[in-house]
């Protein structure tokens, strides 16, 4: 597998590992206090950085450091609207859409040489 591929996939698979460590407290440990939710946070995170650190490398060997963080956060949002809408029920709302678009030329500034 390319790469850029395996990047992609360890990057998406970590995403979901951190949108639990970040936002799934709030569903799921709302009774719970603070530093509770925060050690589970941590522990879901141990996980997720088992993942994003080879992504990392493995995307630096075909991307710079730049590239790499633009689409760590295109996958981000792209992970991060399903799971809000879906798993915390969030209302869906234009804005993501306006900041996807803003992504979008953040991801043609940064691979514009690629092009």
């Amino acid at each position: 597998m390319s790469p850029t591929l395996t990047t992609i996939g360890l990057l998406c698979l970590s995403n979901m590992f951190m949108l639990f460590a970040w936002y799934g407290h709030l569903k799921t440990m709302s009774a719970k206090p603070w530093i509770i939710a925060a050690l589970v946070s941590w522990g879901i995170a141990l996980f997720e950085y088992l993942l994003q650190v080879p992504a990392n490398r493995i995307g630096h060997t075909v991307m710079n450091v730049g590239q790499l963080k633009i689409l760590q956060e295109v996958i981000t949002l792209s992970l991060f609207v399903p799971f809000a809408v879906f798993y915390l029920k969030e209302p869906l709302k234009l804005d993501y859409l306006w900041a996807g678009l803003c992504i979008l030329g953040a991801v043609y500034f940064i691979f514009r040489s690629e092009f």
